[in-house]
C-alpha cells in the first residue's frame, strides 16, 4: 500500500531524512521507532503531504503521490494523527469529529461514523458538547484518533500517540490501535515507547540520525541486543 524510496527531507541546509526506503503492505501494522530527532516525524509529514520531500518517491496504493498536498491524500484515504494531537480547541468534540468527515458526502455514512467513534471511545460520547481544549491529554488523543477515522482512512499514520499520557490511558489508546487494525485499516506507527510499539506491530523500522538502520519483524527487533540496549533500557 505504501512504498517509500530514497526519501529525503530537509529544513534549509539540514537533512532531517537521508534517503530512506520503507514499505507498508495492506493490512499491516508497522512501527517506526527511534530517539528524539531521528527524523520520524519529518518522515510522516512528508508521507502525509504536510511537507514536500527534496528527493525520493512516495507510492501510495499504486500511484506516485510524491509532493501531493495533504488535502488530496486525505480524499484518497491517507490520514494522520499528528504529534501533539492538534485538536481544534474552541470547537466541541462533535464539531472536531465533523471536521474529520469533511471529505465525506453521504450523510448516513457520516452518522454511522459518529456512532463508531463514540463506540470506540465512550468518553467522547459523554463529552460530545464539550470544548476540545478543555479535555484531558488522553481525551484529546482519543479525539485526534477518532477525528482521523471519520474520513474512513485506508492508511493511518500515527505520530507518538502515547506521548505525555498516563499508563492507563496509553493502554486504552493501544487497545484502540489494535481494534482499528483488526478492522482492516493499515497503519504506520511512530512511537517512542519502543517496547509497546513492537509488541503491537507486525514489523518495525529503527531510525537513527535520519537513516533507517534496522528493519525486521517485530519479534526479532524486540530480541535484538542493539535495540534492547538503545531503546528498551536493557
Amino acid at each position: 500500500m505504501l512504498a517509500v524510496r530514497q526519501l529525503e527531507v530537509a529544513y534549509g541546509g539540514i537533512r532531517a531524512v537521508k534517503g530512506i526506503d520503507l514499505d507498508v503492505a495492506a493490512g499491516e501494522l508497522v512501527a517506526l521507532i527511534g530517539a528524539n530527532g531521528a527524523g520520524k516525524t519529518s518522515t510522516l509529514k512528508a508521507l502525509s503531504g504536510l511537507i514536500k520531500p527534496v528527493a525520493g518517491h512516495i507510492t501510495y496504493d499504486g500511484a506516485d503521490v510524491t509532493g501531493k498536498p495533504a488535502h488530496e491524500l486525505v480524499r484518497h484515504g491517507l490520514a494522520m494523527v499528528p504529534e501533539g494531537r492538534g485538536v481544534f480547541p474552541r470547537l466541541s468534540v462533535a464539531e472536531n469529529l465533523a471536521m474529520g468527515a469533511y471529505t465525506q458526502t453521504n450523510a448516513a455514512a457520516v452518522a454511522q461514523d459518529f456512532e463508531r467513534a463514540y463506540t470506540l471511545f465512550p468518553r467522547l460520547a459523554e463529552r460530545r458538547a464539550q470544548m476540545a481544549g478543555t479535555l484531558s491529554g488522553g481525551e484529546q488523543q482519543m479525539l485526534a484518533m477518532a477525528r482521523a477515522l471519520m474520513c474512513r482512512p485506508r492508511l493511518l499514520l500515527l505520530d507518538e500517540p502515547s506521548m505525555g499520557l498516563a499508563p492507563l490511558m496509553v493502554q486504552k489508546i493501544f487497545e484502540t490501535v489494535r481494534t482499528v487494525a483488526a478492522e482492516g485499516v493499515t497503519m504506520l506507527l511512530v512511537e517512542q515507547n519502543a517496547k509497546l510499539a513492537l509488541e503491537t506491530c507486525n514489523r518495525g523500522y529503527v531510525m537513527e540520525s535520519g537513516s533507517i538502520v534496522l528493519a525486521d519483524n517485530a519479534k526479532a527487533l524486540l530480541s535484538n541486543p542493539q535495540v534492547r540496549h538503545a531503546y528498551l533500557g536493557e
